[in-house]
């Protein structure tokens, strides 16, 4: 059964770790994910963009792709699949489909706005149980279609948000998706502490995980981030890890042409990655 992700971000926000969201692009991921998490006894959100549930063949095919493989392949630990970056509509489509957790980034609408939205989804989210994510200021960079300039997040806008009941909250505290371009200034501590002291120890999301040095992950984590995104470094181990095998020309050897040795590698990269992630966040055996 998949679960909301508010137990388990309440439990890291009030013991000081981070649970990790982790994007899905096909099976091979979600597997990996999943085996990954299970194998470190921790809580894992697998995180669905609009872009990739679109070419995964829509939401609801994602949804029953994930419950049923948690099922099949005996995963005990608590498994939240969330809508990542979602419009108003993706979701709201979301809940009714049976995510059990969504975010609406409202963060290109005026604040009044954002408001507004962020109160409807909460409504209809909380009939039927799934957690909520709202989004003040912006996360810079592009990431599957949804582009941000990277707008520091005011804390006050951050309060009027987390009054409405959501969740968690994703706040622009100079984080980027992607690549971490090498003039980079680092997150912003003092603006993520104040918000942190201003929404009421809600759970806070550090969105563009990539890249950021273990030390200020940590630190992040002091101060209320609760939940933490990779994506782009799965990707690119994945990529690396498949090269690499077509570089050395196994492919060619017997039957490595089967999709599934190709992919195999590629596969193996992210349980890496995940694993890495998992004990940098510290969330291991936290379920």
């Amino acid at each position: 059964m998949l679960v909301s992700a508010e137990e388990m971000l309440k439990k890291a926000r009030r013991e000081g770790y981070a649970v990790g969201q982790f994007n899905i692009n096909n099976l091979e991921w979600t597997k990996a994910v999943l085996t990954a998490a299970e194998e470190m006894a921790s809580p894992v959100i697998l995180g669905v963009s609009e872009g990739a549930g679109r070419y995964m063949g829509g939401f609801r095919t994602v949804h029953a792709m994930v419950a049923a493989m948690k099922d099949s392949l005996g995963i005990t630990v608590p498994v939240a699949l969330h809508l990542d970056h979602g419009s108003y509509e993706a979701a709201m489509e979301c809940i009714d489909i049976g995510f059990s957790s969504v975010m609406f980034d409202g963060s290109h609408y005026p604040i009044d706005e954002n408001i507004d939205k962020t109160k409807a989804v909460v409504a209809q989210a909380k009939e039927k149980g799934v957690s909520v994510e709202a989004e003040v200021g912006s996360i810079g960079g592009e990431e599957d279609g949804v582009s941000g300039s990277g707008e520091l997040a005011d804390p006050e806008e951050c309060r009027r948000i987390a009054s409405l009941g959501i969740t968690m909250l994703a706040a622009g505290i100079g984080n980027i998706h992607g690549k971490y371009p090498s003039d980079w200034q680092g997150l912003d501590m003092k603006r993520l502490k104040e918000i942190g002291e201003t929404t009421d120890r809600i759970p806070l999301v550090l969105h563009g995980g990539t890249g950021i040095p273990d030390a200020m992950v940590e630190e992040a984590v002091s101060y209320g981030v609760s939940k933490i995104n990779v994506n782009t470094e799965c990707q690119i181990a994945f990529t690396a890890a498949v090269r690499r095998y077509i570089e050395e020309e196994r492919d060619l050897e017997g039957k490595g042409f089967d999709p599934r040795k190709v992919l195999t590698p590629g596969t193996e990269a992210i349980r890496r990655v995940v694993k890495e992630k998992i004990r940098l966040f510290g969330s291991t055996k936290k379920v």
